[in-house]
């Protein structure tokens, strides 16, 4: 007879310390966050008082209100937004094309083209920055969306990324389409890319993020205050002899949320398409 007690795991010491650490570490990286959120429920004397103050003694939301009603800060979310996009489009779009090349193709030189775009992932953006600013300038694109776009219209991780996952597509259904007629176009649109959904939204995820915490690139090639991102948009409450840290911790707070409400309505998906992007070398 099966007892209706549920039975209780034996204790494991190993798993216990594994999940301490976890969550120690999840403490320590949510901490800024949380340090952020409340500097910016502060006042401005409140900030600067020594001993400092962890929780707000009242919580205001006066720096909320400066940050998107002064200094075009609603125009700085909608460039970061736009530039965003664009980027995100760009990077799934050469992506799919690339993986699904690289993934379902033979050529000459494959492996050898492969492993270069895998290199160029390793090489820090400064590297090849001042290049890509005299491209940039000969076009004459500073001061525009295409020009800010310009150095991440094409991800390297991303080729690989969806290159992984493609591998894992059998070809025999690549060559049931091709006996019924398909051309190669057909079967990227209505077989490849149905099948790849869940990588390439995770793959958007992350495309987008990077484009929104492009800082470097974007304080360089804009001129004028009206093209300004979000990341820029927060110096101007850098002023000449002092810094007006509650609105720069509200503006913080703005820039974060949009993606981590993206991520935590996809965490899913994201996991799953990381997970099912290693599942054939």
């Amino acid at each position: 007879m099966t007892s209706s007690r549920t039975r209780r795991k034996p204790f494991n010491a190993s798993i216990a310390l594994i999940h301490a650490v976890l969550i120690i570490g999840s403490l320590f990286i949510l901490l800024p966050f949380v340090w952020i959120l409340f500097t910016s429920l502060k006042s401005g004397e409140e900030i600067l008082r020594i001993p400092p103050t962890i929780i707000p003694e009242t919580f205001i939301v006066d720096n909320f209100i400066a940050v998107l009603t002064i200094q075009q800060f609603p125009r700085f979310i909608l460039n970061s937004f736009i530039i965003s996009f664009l980027s995100m489009t760009s990077v799934l779009l050469t992506s799919i094309l690339g993986g699904y090349a690289f993934a379902k193709f033979k050529f000459p030189l494959k492996n050898i083209l492969f492993i270069l775009i895998l290199a160029t992932a390793i090489v820090p953006f400064e590297v090849y920055m001042v290049s890509v600013y005299i491209t940039v300038g000969r076009l004459k694109l500073f001061d525009s969306y295409l020009g800010i776009i310009f150095p991440i219209l094409i991800m390297s991780f991303g080729v690989f990324f969806i290159r992984q996952y493609t591998l894992s597509i059998p070809n025999q259904l690549l060559d049931a389409a091709r006996i019924d007629g398909a051309s190669e176009f057909w079967i990227l649109v209505r077989v490849i890319i149905p099948l790849s959904v869940t990588p390439l939204m995770a793959l958007g995820i992350f495309a987008f993020s990077e484009a929104w915490a492009f800082f470097i690139w974007p304080l360089i090639v804009i001129t004028t205050k009206s093209m300004f991102t979000i990341e820029l948009g927060l110096m101007v409450f850098h002023k000449k002899f002092y810094l007006e840290h509650g609105p720069i911790a509200a503006g913080a707070i703005i820039s974060i949320l949009p993606m981590l409400i993206v991520f935590l309505i996809l965490r899913k998906r994201f996991i799953k398409g990381v997970t099912l992007s290693g599942m054939k070398m």
